[in-house]
């Protein structure tokens, strides 16, 4: 029986720099906190990378800005296009306040300037894969509480959104034209299904399957 492969949560940093030497230093500084670091060339050679085996399931991207054939941001902008959602720290030589906006606004978890510190590099590369991280728990929170939300009925939908309301089971029944019996009886099924023991956790399930 084929299963869901096992996501491997050991973080990765994929470097992408043309300068041979920066590209080395950054690498082994990385490793020296146990990263696993693959280094790149262009963009162009980590899009190949990225095509024949995906991202890592934990990690960040490191990118210099200034690089032939594809910029850092543009670069930036083709792996969001092409759905990858490792966080963005990008690199530059040439700061200027116009490059560091266009970072943010396109989703650049860090913008820092050469030469790199290398203790604000290392937070920055941290700070980068927990953020990644919470990304992935929210992302497998949303997905868990959809699929719960999916196997209740139209009307314990109907009864969920009474509960959300703030409804008790007699102003819910007159809402719906039914018992509060009947009410009660779906409130119980609905607790099941959803694996939930409270109604926070009901309010919980219900708010997470709206993310995303």
């Amino acid at each position: 029986m084929t299963g869901v492969p096992t996501p491997n949560l050991e973080p990765a940093v994929y470097l992408v720099d043309d300068d041979d030497a920066v590209r080395d230093a950054l690498a082994f500084l990385l490793s020296t906190v146990g990263l696993t670091v693959r280094t790149f060339p262009d963009g162009l050679a980590l899009e190949r990378a990225l095509d024949a085996e995906g991202p890592p399931d934990v990690g960040c991207l490191l990118l210099d800005i200034r690089m032939p054939h594809i910029s850092g941001l543009h670069l930036q902008a083709r792996l969001q296009a092409r759905g990858v959602d490792l966080p963005v720290i990008l690199l530059t030589g040439h700061a200027d306040v116009d490059l560091c906006r266009r970072a943010f606004r396109q989703g650049a978890a860090d913008f820092l300037s050469k030469p790199v510190d290398e203790t604000e590099l290392l937070e920055a590369v941290q700070r980068a894969v927990r953020q990644h991280l919470r990304g992935r728990a929210r992302h497998a929170a949303s997905q868990q509480a959809r699929e719960r939300l999916g196997r209740l009925t139209a009307r314990e939908h109907d009864v969920l959104r009474s509960l959300l309301d703030g409804q008790t089971s007699k102003q819910a029944a007159r809402t719906l034209g039914i018992s509060a019996r009947t009410v009660e009886t779906h409130r119980a099924s609905l607790f099941t299904k959803l694996e939930a023991d409270s109604l926070a956790g009901v309010i919980r399930i219900a708010l997470a399957g709206e993310d995303g």
